[in-house]
């Protein structure tokens, strides 16, 4: 497979994985707001705004490692709606002032400067919540629904997404920064287990056995994180939504700090070429989940 540079990559916005990005977003949302409809206070406000202007990248792998096994969009909508309720819940706690006391998120207030702690705790408890709703409203069997379920919970408690905020949060007060090795473990869990489960849950709605989406998962959001770290670095705050330079002043290890600017982004690309090799056995009906690859170390969001 040819080394893919990192400022040298196809125009993403040209290809049919942009549209496929914004049509899984929407469909996402549209779940979301169909299942908080009946919200109209403070709490279903700060869910929907929440919500509001992610990626939805999540939501993409869902569906995109769905249709590699024929499942229709419209049957795989309701786990892919799952993960971005579970995401925005996370990204809701995370900017709290006891977590990182952050202002601003996807380019606007955050939930609990826009409202106050208590609306944004209440909000994001709501979310995850909804999230486990939605995922027993998946199209298929019983038995599929309920390890979606369970790997959901197992990716968001604490031998994932949970464990790994407890380990950041841990390193801060530290005697001595995290090792890479500990930071890879860190962001396995923190980053890389909704990510994972987002493009395994394809194989899991459909029967089929998930290893080569699990390395796909795992590649890709361990370079994920190394991309939000190049982008704290070198990114745009009005361009990535949030505060950058965060890392740096706070004297937090990164893989920036750790592998410098440079191997930082090879590391990602290498992950990138990893991830997409392991596709290889779905030939051309995966080209869309490669380009979701791509664009990873190619945003500036």
């Amino acid at each position: 497979m040819d080394r893919l540079e990192v400022h040298h990559l196809p125009d993403l916005e040209a290809l049919p994985f942009a549209e496929a990005l914004a049509r899984a977003g929407e469909l996402a949302q549209a779940h979301i707001l169909a299942a908080t409809c009946g919200a109209q206070d403070v709490i279903g406000d700060a869910m929907r705004y929440a919500v509001d202007g992610g990626k939805g990248l999540r939501a993409f792998f869902v569906i995109e490692s769905a249709r590699l096994f024929g499942i229709d969009r419209a049957d795989s909508a309701a786990a892919a709606a799952a993960i971005e309720a579970l995401h925005a819940y996370s990204l809701i706690h995370d900017d709290l002032p006891c977590m990182d006391n952050d202002d601003l998120r996807r380019g606007k207030p955050t939930v609990h400067r826009k409202w106050n702690d208590a609306v944004a705790v209440l909000a994001g408890d709501a979310l995850q919540a909804l999230a486990f709703q939605l995922v027993t409203q998946t199209a298929c069997t019983a038995e599929r629904r309920l390890h979606l379920t369970a790997t959901l919970g197992g990716a968001a408690g604490v031998h994932g997404m949970v464990g790994g905020q407890a380990m950041d949060i841990a390193a801060e007060s530290a005697s001595t920064p995290l090792t890479l090795d500990e930071i890879i473990r860190l962001q396995a869990k923190k980053t890389g287990a909704l990510i994972s489960w987002s493009c395994t849950a394809g194989a899991v709605m459909a029967g089929e056995e998930p290893h080569r989406l699990r390395i796909y998962g795992e590649c890709l959001g361990l370079a994920f994180q190394i991309w939000d770290d190049v982008l704290d670095v070198e990114g745009d705050a009005a361009q990535v939504g949030k505060a950058v330079g965060k890392d740096a002043n706070a004297g937090k290890a990164t893989f920036v700090s750790l592998l410098g600017l440079d191997a930082a982004k090879d590391r990602a690309r290498n992950l990138v070429e990893e991830a997409c090799a392991a596709l290889d056995t779905y030939g051309d009906k995966a080209e869309c989940l490669r380009d979701a690859a791509r664009f990873v170390i190619s945003r500036q969001y």
